[in-house]
């Protein structure tokens, strides 16, 4: 059998089931790593409940994602996940979901290893938003899940150093209610409110113009280039002001 003849007998098989996003509509990638509790407890020796390297970590790795080939407008992190909201016209790979999936995920885990020089892995999936409220929700969704997170992880954690057993302490916080949580943490001197806006609300990566200084090629005269620049946001605002600021990003992706 001739190379042509087979090469089209086998591929049909390969992208028999490609499924691509319809044009329009809004692409969020949530990459989440994996047995990351294993790498950062054990392997890696990380202090809990939030350590500082790790969070640099995966601020890095969210930035290597904004700048390694995709159309990324914003990205936002909390816990072992990053979510990568895409340009709405992003056309990479003809938008199929195997290739964006497969190779953000397969960037992501590159960065992530080398910056710990350990082995490390994410997966990815894609969520296919058609409206703007949608993507506002999935973001705003992200951040509530992010304050849970961490003040379940600020609970666990602080019951494990006072020689609460694991099982005994994830038993004790079952169904506990937030307000009791909250209390729990102030009796033993931590007020959950005080604690950094990042570790309760997660971190934002994003675009921002700024004025460089140049000179026009043609007349010799100094002037004023606007050019853009990545920016870490470990303050992210809240609520109304939250909702605005994603307004902005979107409006930008649309744009």
């Amino acid at each position: 059998m001739k190379f042509d003849d087979l090469d089209a007998k086998m591929r049909v098989f390969e992208t028999a089931h490609d499924h691509c996003v319809l044009p329009g509509i809004f692409m969020v990638a949530r990459l989440d790593g994996r047995n990351f509790t294993k790498l950062t407890k054990e392997t890696l020796e990380l202090d809990a409940p939030f350590d500082p390297r790790f969070r640099d970590a995966m601020l890095d790795t969210v930035e290597h994602l904004m700048t390694c080939g995709f159309r990324a407008v914003f990205g936002y992190t909390q816990s072992d996940e990053i979510s990568l909201l895409l340009h709405r016209d992003e056309s990479a790979f003809q938008r199929k979901l195997r290739k964006l999936e497969s190779v953000l995920s397969g960037e992501a885990s590159a960065k992530f290893s080398l910056t710990f020089n350990h082995i490390a892995c994410f997966d990815c999936r894609i969520s296919q938003l058609p409206t703007a409220e949608l993507v506002r929700d999935y973001f705003r969704w992200r951040n509530e899940d992010a304050h849970r997170n961490a003040l379940n992880a600020h609970c666990y954690w602080m019951l494990r150093k006072q020689g609460t057993g694991a099982e005994a302490a994830a038993k004790q916080l079952l169904r506990l209610p937030v307000a009791r949580k909250n209390e729990l943490l102030f009796q033993n001197g931590i007020n959950f409110n005080d604690l950094p806006a990042w570790q309760k609300r997660g971190m934002g990566v994003y675009w921002e113009p700024f004025l460089k200084s140049a000179k026009n090629p043609l007349t010799g005269e100094a002037v004023q280039a606007e050019r853009r620049r990545l920016k870490r946001d470990l303050d992210l605002p809240l609520k109304d002001a939250y909702d605005a600021f994603l307004n902005d990003l979107i409006t930008n992706t649309a744009a």
